[in-house]
């Protein structure tokens, strides 16, 4: 069975400057390869023969790299944004989108079995899937718990566990009459429209190894993480 991704590699990489003053950031190197080839790579392993990019900021310098994936044994083609769009609106430019196909960020290092997570989203039928992470955030700081000027409680350097999205997500096409034309309209526009109307959004855990790299601290730490975890994350390189 034929499988789609789209990819978004338009986004400006504020986070990460000045590191993407000169690469846009689904170019920036981990190890020997650049985040965006680690995941077509990824992609075509597991079994998408075709990629549209949906790119914007250094548009060309991504199409310069990708090319048309040959090399990847995938077809990769583009969808250019003239203004910036977010993360759902860009899909309503590609014209032949099919009934279900997967959509992730550009900026993800992860070893999430993506084959496996569209088919069960095809076979059960679902309008929605998104890939979900635990994190845990530490406060560096003594929490006062105060009534007024009264302490009522302490709690030393409290830890906080979220659910969080890990920009991967498995989306029926339909979902998209939904999306207004023309504008910006994001992951969270789309979250919460689906929530108000009482729609069903599976969330699938994944417990394996996931960077968001387009922050300083994880791209970092994939950096320093990428040489031991190769064969995690890339188990059929040659």
């Amino acid at each position: 069975m034929s499988k789609r991704a789209v990819v978004l590699a338009g986004g400006k990489g504020s986070r990460l400057r000045p590191y993407t003053v000169v690469l846009p950031k689904p170019l920036m190197p981990i190890g020997e390869y650049p985040i965006l080839e680690v995941i077509l790579r990824q992609l075509a392993s597991q079994g998408f023969d075709r990629v549209t990019l949906a790119v914007n900021y250094q548009a060309e310098i991504v199409r310069a790299f990708c090319g048309d994936g040959s090399r990847w044994g995938i077809s990769i083609d583009y969808s250019l944004e003239t203004v910036p769009l977010s993360t759902i609106a860009p899909l309503c430019l590609i014209r032949d989108l099919p009934e279900n196909f997967l959509l992730m960020n550009g900026d993800v290092l992860t070893d999430l079995p993506m084959q496996k997570l569209y088919e069960e989203h095809v076979s059960h039928r679902r309008q929605f899937t998104i890939a979900a992470s635990e994190r845990t955030n530490i406060v560096d700081y003594g929490v006062l718990h105060a009534r007024e000027n009264q302490l009522v409680g302490f709690e030393e350097k409290p830890k906080f566990q979220y659910l969080v999205s890990m920009g991967v997500y498995i989306l029926n096409r339909s979902v998209l009459d939904r999306v207004p034309a023309g504008q910006k309209y994001g992951f969270d526009d789309l979250m919460l429209d689906m929530l108000a109307r009482k729609e069903s959004v599976h969330v699938e855990r994944h417990s394996g190894y996931w960077l968001d790299i387009g922050r300083v601290d994880d791209y970092m730490r994939a950096v320093d993480e990428f040489d031991d975890r190769r064969k995690q994350l890339l188990p059929d390189e040659k």
